[in-house]
Formats: C-alpha cells, structure tokens, sequence
C-alpha cells in the first residue's frame, strides 16, 4: 500500500509512462476529475487524473478534502500548465474519509490563531508542513554539524534538583499527594517523603550536567527539551522548548564565539541547499504580507536575503562597553525613539537595541561579550575587573539575540562566593563544584534556543507556530 512517496515522483522522470502507486491526503478535487494528493513528503501536491465516467459514482463521491487515498495510476506528462507530470488513474482506494462538511482545513485561507486551536491537523496546510520540514532539516543539520567536529552527545536529566539559571520558574515534579502533603516540625513541605526523597523540578538547561562530560570527553552537546514555568503570553515565549548546548573543555571565550559563528553558518546553509521549495513558499508568503504593512514597518530583507546575510557576512565582535556606547550616542536613543532608552552601563539590552545594531550600525550578524555581571548567570567566569564577566550574546537581524553563552567560572572560590551571593544553596550543587577540585581547567559553551532558530529560518513571527504542540500558560491541548 505505502508505493513511492510523492517527492520522490516529481524530482525525478525515472517514473514517466510508468505505472506508480502513491497514498496521501486530498487537498482538493475538482469537477469529478481532478485530485490534488499530497503525502507530507514535499510541498508539492500529484494531480491525479480520474476517468469519470468510468468510475464507481458512489465512491467517487466519498472524495472529499481530507480523505485518506491510495491511488494507482500511469504517470504521464500533464496537458496542464501547473504540473510536469500527473497520474492517470487507473484504480484508487479510500482508506479514510473525512466529512466535507467539518472537516476543518478546508482549501482556502486560515488564521494562525485557527490552526493553532487545530495542532493536530494543521501540518495538512503549506505553510505549516513547510516549517515542520525545515524544523526537521535543522535538527538533522545540528546533528550532523557536531558530528562531523567530534563531538559527543549527551542525554542530560529531564528531572533535576538543581536550578542552572538560578530564576526560580521551574515546573515541580512530585508524586505527593496534594490533598494530604506532608510537612516537616517547621511547617514546610517535607520532600523526604516524596518520590527522589527532594525537591526536583522539570530541568531549564542541560548546561551543569553537559559540563560535567565535557570536562572528562572534551567536547559534548546536548538537545532537548527544556521547561520555564514563566507566566508569560507573548509571542517569543514558550513553557516547554529544545535548546542545543554545547560544551568544550580547553576553550575560551573566542573559541567559544568561533565556534558559535561556525555552527550557525553550516545549519543555515545546510536548509538553504536541502529546503529550497519550503523556503521558496515561506518567502514568496511573506512577501504577500509584506505589501499589507505600511512602508516604514516593512522588512528591508527578504527571507532567503536574511538567511544569506547569516552565513555570506562575517559576524562583527565587540565588547558590552563598545555597543553602549554606540547605542548611548546614537539617532534613536538620543530622539528617544526607543521604547527603553539607554542612559548608562550596566542596562540590559532589549530587542529593539540588539536589532539597531546589526541591522543598522553595523549591517551584520554582531556578538557581544563582556557582560555585567550583575545581568548574567553565576556561572559566567569574571573578568580581572571585577565587574564583568565573560558572557557572549550572538545577535541576528528581525530576531536579536540567537545564543547566549560564555566561559565558565572554572576557579572553585570564585564560583562558590557567586553561588552564595544568588543565594543557592551550595549542597545542591555538590557535584558541579567537585569539578572545580579536580583537574578543572578552563571550558566554555553557548545556549540556542531551537525554536528560536526556526523562527528566524522560517520568517515565522510567533513562536507557537514553530513547534508541532506548543505549551502556554493554561494551554495544555493535544
């Protein structure tokens, strides 16, 4: 029943005037004659071709879109302009029926917010099954790139008692029953009576436990799923997510910056030569949305321009000193055009200035490193200057920071005096500081959140559209 994939037909005239037989999804049928099949195998749908007045009337009123159909048939060049080839067929089998009248992707056009309320079917339109290919490229592309650069991959705790980012927004995993929870002789929950006999949480990073690898198997990368219990709506944030977290032993800070630039630029390229159908509908999409928006908030790049803007430039480096300095000086901050404006050291950077200075001042893909230390994590290495540490920010044109990484604090003194000063409790991370004691030397990696990734590759705007089944405060469907 499975016969050839529909991709495989039309990227190839091996099968011309030859019998074929193919399975897919109705995306129309016209005048009793003419269906639009497609397998999810590429964006282009099979015509296929039937014979009407020789066929069963009763079954050829079954087809409808949505239907589930094996079609076998002679492929053959097609008399229409919009297709190469297309099938005449011979015989077909309805495997599924899907009720014309409720069936929800009908053959015109839906709104995002419609489609995410139907998760389950909305990879059936083009633009969606055209991100989840593309989604499926990149994560080949990222495997693939650590691969080839001797890398090992790690599968780190989903449950894990430590919190990496030291926020607190954790999703708590418990087995106690919360009609009856048992507390302690100071009135608290008593964890010793739950499941791992303490508090554990769904995990925010995989960074702690890949370090732990990479200071033994000097390069590592993790890629998985990570959960933030931040109450928030918008359109950039998610509950659960993947994030790609690569650690290297022996490396520092401009290793780690290479080595970022580098792996952006080989999973870009990698869709750009592997997706080109996808990206071509994705782009040819929002340029018809593009001509809806008044001119000044119109996009200067074009998808696959913003794409080769990525991995054609070479990224500009400077330091968090540097790029206040420029935003303090220049025409928006000073006309106050920004929403946040920038007065002094030590402000933290929002979208808004990250864009303005890789699509304006500098006109490439920017990092920045040499953070405040007072704005990022504790296990950032500090400088000899006591007030910034060695954090990197890579950032992107339409998107503004991809990666987030740094040198890791790899002094034990150093890192226990940060861990106090945040206010973890140094038990809990007993192990993270063992690598400290023994044989600890310098060691760097970054942060890719992937959805994030897929946004930029996509041209997509919110971030529930990027990920099959998204995850938001009180949404939990599917």
């Amino acid at each position: 029943m499975n016969g050839i994939s529909i991709n495989e037909i039309i990227s190839s005239d091996k099968h011309v005037d030859h019998e074929v037989s193919v399975c897919g999804w109705v995306k129309s049928f016209r005048a009793n004659r003419f269906i639009a099949l497609n397998d999810g195998s590429c964006l282009k749908n099979i015509q296929c071709v039937i014979d009407f007045e020789n066929t069963n009337q009763e079954e050829l009123k079954k087809i409808s879109t949505g239907a589930a159909l094996s079609v076998t048939g002679k492929l053959v060049s097609s008399q229409g302009s919009k297709q190469s080839t297309e099938i005449q067929v011979s015989k077909f089998e309805i495997l599924g029926e899907a009720d014309a009248e409720i069936y929800p992707i009908q053959p015109k056009k839906h709104s995002f917010e419609f489609l995410r309320e139907n998760a389950h079917l909305r990879t059936r339109t083009n633009t969606f099954s055209a991100v989840m290919r593309i989604r499926s490229s990149l994560s080949f592309a990222i495997h693939s790139y650590f691969n080839l650069n001797g890398f090992y991959y790690v599968h780190t705790p989903i449950i894990t008692g430590s919190d990496a980012e030291g926020a607190g927004e954790q999703f708590r995993v418990t087995t106690l029953d919360l009609k009856n929870t048992p507390v302690d002789s100071s009135g608290k929950i008593d964890f010793k009576e739950d499941f791992f006999g303490k508090e554990t949480n769904l995990t925010v990073s995989g960074q702690l436990e890949a370090e732990a690898y990479a200071m033994s198997m000097g390069k590592v990368y993790t890629f998985g799923p990570t959960f933030r219990a931040e109450n928030s709506n918008t359109s950039r944030h998610l509950s659960e997510f993947w994030m790609i977290e690569p650690e290297v032993a022996f490396m520092d800070i401009k290793g780690n910056i290479e080595l970022a630039e580098d792996f952006l630029k080989y999973v870009i390229d990698y869709i750009l030569k592997n997706n080109i159908d996808d990206l071509d509908f994705l782009e040819t999409r929002l340029l018809n949305e593009e001509k809806q928006k008044p001119q000044n908030e119109r996009n200067e790049l074009s998808l696959t321009e913003k794409l080769n803007f990525v991995i054609t430039n070479k990224f500009k480096v400077i330091t968090y000193s540097e790029a206040i300095e420029i935003l303090r000086n220049c025409k928006p901050n000073k006309k106050k055009k920004f929403k946040y404006i920038i007065d002094e050291w030590g402000a933290d950077l929002q979208s808004e200035h990250e864009r303005f200075l890789v699509e304006k001042e500098f006109k490439c893909p920017v990092v920045i490193y040499d953070y405040p230390a007072k704005i990022k994590s504790f296990y950032m290495r500090l400088n000899d200057d006591g007030k910034t540490v060695r954090a990197m920010d890579i950032l992107f044109p339409g998107i503004g920071e991809i990666v987030g990484g740094s040198q890791r604090e790899e002094r034990l003194d150093v890192l226990l005096k940060k861990i106090k000063q945040i206010g973890i409790d140094e038990k809990e991370l007993w192990w993270y500081t063992d690598l400290r004691k023994y044989g600890t030397a310098v060691h760097s990696g970054f942060g890719l959140g992937f959805e994030r990734l897929v946004m930029f590759a996509t041209g997509m705007t919110n971030i529930r559209d990027v990920i099959p089944f998204p995850r938001t405060p009180k949404n939990a469907e599917f």
